[in-house]
């Protein structure tokens, strides 16, 4: 049997450029908070042990990482000297030690799980992954000769000939669970910014008789995310996986670039998603289901060959049901949509229950807040619900009852009922023209009025 893995995630960072009070290991990706992303993508080589790294005081980013355990950087001294921070959490560990960093979300578990079985065949003490770069000048170089990693050279420090490297180094590493703590402690800061570097483990290694290699990986998985800007980089990168996995599942994305999703969208083969959908947290859509434009899902549920949009906006807590319409500028919130059930047009259904092919008429809405607390509407199946109601909840529309158009209904409604709850129409026959004259003296009179005191 292969010995087991651990992972160190280092996420002590300052992360000043991105100019926020929220850590930077928490800005969302995908809807994401990033430091997930990376934990899940650590989570899938199913390591024994997870242990994190953070700043004083970093109670989110604890939090964060729960229910792993973490440990305190005390003091901003370098890579090295985070990693060496998790040596107590490490005691007894002999297999390989995987250390990622927690602003680097977009490495893919393939490329660290071949780094971590590159190191085991080869007998490796570190492996370092690596990335042909387009541009090298920014990157420590990865010095390799006979497939065997010399040495990293910062760039600052790099020769003539070493800056004509392109092989750089991303940063994430695998270190030999058994030389892990002396591999550590021997770093040093015997450099400019007298701090301790990682990347010096190589160097140890090697003078110690030890083998180190590096391992190939993409370039675009290694984006660093240190600002605004370099986040809005990784989004899109992001999109571009999902979408990619999202079309190769059997889905049809009509306009890809502008569909947006979240980092666990689960869409199942034969849906169809028109263009400029956003998809929140915690959507699945089931087979047959179409998404037309521009329509915003989160944390919902849509049912087989539903039809939501276009301008349709489903919050949290819905659960749209099979053959279900949802129309244009329609808002879902905490609703549960039976069976064949429409709402077409205009309608806000909050905290409530629609039976099957029940029909919502246009400008229908579920008054549900009365400024201290929520209540249910709950509307059983075969309904009609005429336009332009309100349903006052909490309230119950039984099974096969009508609401007329422009009712507002406050008790519940018996099934097979018809329900009305209007003020009586009132018709004064000829007064038509009498009032429009009286409106238009009194705006005369209200434009001449202005007039004079525009002249004073």
């Amino acid at each position: 049997m292969t010995s087991p893995i651990a992972v160190v995630v280092l996420a002590a960072g300052a992360g000043t450029r991105m100019k926020s009070v929220l850590p930077k290991v928490l800005h969302p990706l995908a809807g994401w908070p990033m430091l997930r992303h990376v934990l899940d993508n650590v989570r899938r080589l199913r390591p024994t042990r997870t242990i994190g790294v953070i700043s004083p005081g970093a109670a989110l980013v604890a939090e964060a990482f729960a229910p792993h355990p973490t440990v305190v950087q005390r003091r901003p001294l370098g890579t090295g000297d985070a990693a060496k921070a998790a040596l107590g959490a490490l005691e007894g560990h002999r297999g390989p030690v995987l250390i990622v960093f927690g602003d680097a979300p977009l490495v893919t578990p393939a490329s660290m799980r071949r780094l971590v079985a590159a190191c085991r065949r080869r007998g490796a003490a570190v492996g370092v992954l690596g990335f042909v770069a387009q541009d090298p000048s920014p990157y420590g170089r990865l010095v390799v000769h006979g497939g065997v990693l010399e040495k990293i050279v910062e760039s600052k420090d790099a020769n003539a000939t070493e800056k004509t490297i392109d092989f750089c180094n991303s940063g994430v590493m695998c270190l030999d669970g058994r030389l892990v703590g002396r591999l550590l402690r021997e770093i040093g800061n015997r450099n400019a910014k007298r701090e301790f570097y990682l990347t010096d483990a190589v160097a140890i290694a090697r003078a110690a008789g030890h083998k180190a290699i590096a391992v190939a990986g993409e370039e675009g998985e290694f984006q660093g995310i240190n600002s605004r800007a370099e986040l809005a980089v990784a989004e899109r990168a992001l999109q571009q996986r999902l979408r990619a996995a999202a079309l190769a599942s059997g889905v049809t994305l009509t306009d890809p670039e502008t569909v947006w999703l979240a980092a666990d969208t689960k869409l199942a083969a034969d849906v169809t998603i028109g263009p400029n959908v956003h998809f929140g947290p915690g959507v699945s859509v089931a087979r047959g289901a179409e998404i037309k434009a521009f329509c915003d899902i989160t944390g919902a549920r849509i049912g087989r060959r539903a039809v939501v949009g276009p301008f349709a906006r489903i919050r949290p807590g819905s659960d749209v049901g099979a053959d279900a319409h949802i129309g244009n500028f329609v808002e879902l919130k905490a609703t549960h949509m039976g069976r064949g059930a429409k709402a077409n047009h205009l309608t806000y259904l909050g905290d409530s229950d629609i039976g099957a092919r029940s029909n919502i008429g246009a400008g229908t809405i579920t008054v549900n807040y009365d400024g201290y607390g929520k209540h249910r509407t709950i509307i059983d199946a075969d309904v009609f619900i005429g336009s332009n109601s309100a349903l006052v909840a909490p309230v119950r529309i039984g099974r096969g009852a009508n609401v007329t158009a422009g009712s507002v209904i406050t008790e519940d409604v018996p099934g097979g009922a018809v329900a009305f709850g209007r003020a009586r129409q009132v018709t004064k026959q000829g007064r038509a023209a009498p009032l429009r004259a009286k409106l238009r003296a009194r705006a005369a009179v209200k434009k001449a009025g202005a007039t004079r005191a525009k002249k004073k």
